[in-house]
């Protein structure tokens, strides 16, 4: 299984999350960019099983980095979140395609749960895929 990509310029973000996933046996790759998980990509890395990403980040946002990752992946399962939640960037997210939207400051266990979800849907959309597949 692919890990689950957390990307947020915020390094404290990004430890939480690698704390918490680690805990709870989940693989997992941090970036503090959009442009070094797609860096990773381009290098050849497997795509991720989960995306969770911020939208307000120095260069690329998360929301156009939900395009370009949907285009590539349109099955991947992503979760935007933000400490700037406002209803507008709620709906631009889910109109993006994302999985789920997750505001700051958020539970650490609401947001475990919540990627155990995307995980399941993951799965069942490869299971389905495989068995389409002729």
């Amino acid at each position: 299984m692919n890990p689950v990509w957390i990307i947020d310029d915020d390094r404290s973000i990004r430890w939480v999350f690698e704390k918490a996933l680690t805990r709870e046996e989940i693989a997992f790759k941090s970036f503090g960019s959009a442009a070094e998980a797609l860096a990773s990509l381009d290098a050849g890395a497997p795509p991720p099983q989960v995306l969770v990403t911020d939208i307000r980040m120095p260069g690329e946002s998360g929301l156009s980095l939900l395009q370009k990752f949907k285009a590539r992946f349109p099955a991947l399962p992503v979760i935007i979140m933000t400490a700037y939640s406002d209803l507008d960037s709620a709906v631009a997210a889910f109109q993006g395609g994302s999985f789920e939207y997750l505001p700051k400051p958020f539970d650490v266990d609401h947001a475990v749960e919540l990627i155990r979800r995307a995980l399941d849907e993951s799965r069942k959309r490869e299971t389905t895929a495989e068995a389409e597949a002729p």
